[in-house]
Parts: C-alpha cells; sequence; structure tokens
C-alpha cells in the first residue's frame, strides 16, 4: 500500500507497536479496531485474518487488493443517525427503515445485548471507557455486514473518534437536531430521568454538551431539522434529501 507502520498507525488511531504486533499475529485486537485497520488499508476484515491459502486461491481466481473497497461501494450504504437524545433517531429510524424495506439497529440495544447488561449497569459497574470499547465492536460488526440498515448511533459516539470516522466512510450520516428544550423534554417524556440525575443545572450542561459537539455532528452528510414534532413531515424531508444525495453522486460518477 506504500504506508510505512507509523503512518498505518497513526491513521488507525493505534500505536506503532501494536501495529508491528499486528503483523506479527501477536496482537490482541478488537473487532471494531481490525475493521479500522481494513478500512484504512481499502481491504475486507476476512482479508486480514484469512490464511494464506485462502488468499492464494482467490488471487487465482483473480481478485486483486482493493476489490473488497469496489465490492463494498456496490451495496447500498447504510444510513446512520447521529445526534443528541431525543433528537428522534429511534422514532425516524425505525420510519426510514420502514420506508426504505431495511433492517433499523439502534447500537445501545445491541451493545446491552453483547454486554448482557442494560446501559446504566454498563457506566455504573465498567465505566465509560468499556462502553466506548463496545460501542467500536459493535459499530465494526454491523458496518462490516452487507445487510441494508437504518442506525441509530449513541450521542456521544462522534467523541469516539477512530469509530466515527468509520462511520463517515461507510454510511451516510444524518444529524437530526432540534432544540436543547426540545431534546430535554422528549427524554423526560419517555421516562429517562438520567438528564436530571445529580445535576444541578442539567439545562445548562445539556446546552453545553450540544455546543461542545456541534461540529463534529456538522461534519454530517446531512442535517435534519426535528423541531416540527411531526415525525410523518421529517421523513419525508429526510427521503427527499436521501433522494437528492443519490443523484447528485451518480452525477459525479
Amino acid at each position: 500500500m506504500g504506508l510505512t507502520a507509523r503512518q498505518l498507525a497513526e491513521r488507525a488511531g493505534l500505536s506503532a507497536r501494536f501495529i508491528s504486533d499486528l503483523e506479527n499475529g501477536r496482537a490482541n485486537i478488537a473487532i471494531g479496531r481490525l475493521s479500522v485497520v481494513a478500512d484504512v488499508l481499502g481491504v475486507d476484515v476476512g482479508e486480514l485474518v484469512a490464511s494464506s491459502s485462502w488468499l492464494a486461491s482467490t488471487s487465482a481466481g483473480g481478485i486483486e487488493a482493493g476489490d473488497g473497497s469496489r465490492a463494498r461501494s456496490m451495496r447500498p450504504r447504510p444510513v446512520a443517525l447521529i445526534g443528541l437524545r431525543g433528537a428522534g433517531k429511534s422514532t425516524l429510524g425505525r420510519l426510514l427503515a420502514d420506508a426504505l424495506v431495511w433492517e433499523f439497529v439502534e447500537v445501545d440495544a445491541r451493545i446491552e445485548q453483547v454486554a448482557g447488561l442494560d446501559l446504566a449497569s454498563i457506566f455504573a459497574l465498567h465505566g465509560e471507557d468499556y462502553y466506548r470499547r463496545l460501542e467500536a465492536m459493535v459499530v465494526g460488526v454491523l458496518l462490516g455486514e452487507p445487510t441494508p440498515r437504518v442506525l441509530a448511533l449513541s450521542g456521544g459516539l462522534v467523541t469516539n473518534t477512530p469509530v466515527f470516522e468509520l462511520v463517515r466512510r461507510r454510511t451516510t450520516t444524518v444529524w437530526l437536531h432540534a432544540s436543547p428544550e426540545q431534546h430535554m423534554e422528549r427524554v423526560l417524556r419517555q421516562g429517562d430521568e438520567r438528564p436530571l440525575a445529580d445535576r444541578a443545572r442539567p439545562m445548562e450542561e445539556l446546552k453545553n454538551m450540544l455546543s461542545t459537539r456541534e461540529p463534529a455532528y456538522r461534519l454530517a452528510d446531512l442535517a435534519v431539522d426535528t423541531s416540527d414534532g411531526d415525525p410523518a413531515a421529517v421523513l419525508e424531508e429526510l427521503l427527499a434529501a436521501l433522494d437528492a444525495q443519490r443523484e447528485e453522486q451518480q452525477q459525479l460518477v
């Protein structure tokens, strides 16, 4: 690929020593991180873990390096919804998946399945770092599969830089946003009292969080305002935006 080990390490968010261990088969790497390495190299994860005989047979069959990337480009790009809690990711995600006849996956629910714990227990028992490692693994697996999907991502995934970069490369990202007051109202309406737990100024903290994360949210391919509150109307707006983007990409090709 013309990359040094250090360049690969920097692009994958790993240490050069870890890359060396990985090349020599000594590294114990999470599937999410391995997926990032594969993406940087422009190959499928399977090509990194396959036996030498398998690689020889695929080469004999005329599969050249980079075909994994071309195969991915032929698949429908998943749609990944990002934004703070209360933006409407779950509601709109299900509606969008139904409209596209795709699968809908709420990443936090999948993380709970993998951990065998609910989110509150994951954070209480193991902390945020453990949650982010699970998040990287789950997202890496989901994006490595060919199933057309709409993904509802956690509000804080944008702070998990290597994972967010992978999501941006592999999906069409959509930032759903509303006013801080609407975010808070919706979350509380759902019975989630975490925004108020042990917080003296929850609204102020929410606004600060939005301000901190907004630059990352704005990197999304599309942005949709959900303030209207009518899911059907927002869905129509999102479908129109996705169609327009698809047509623009086809013209560029």
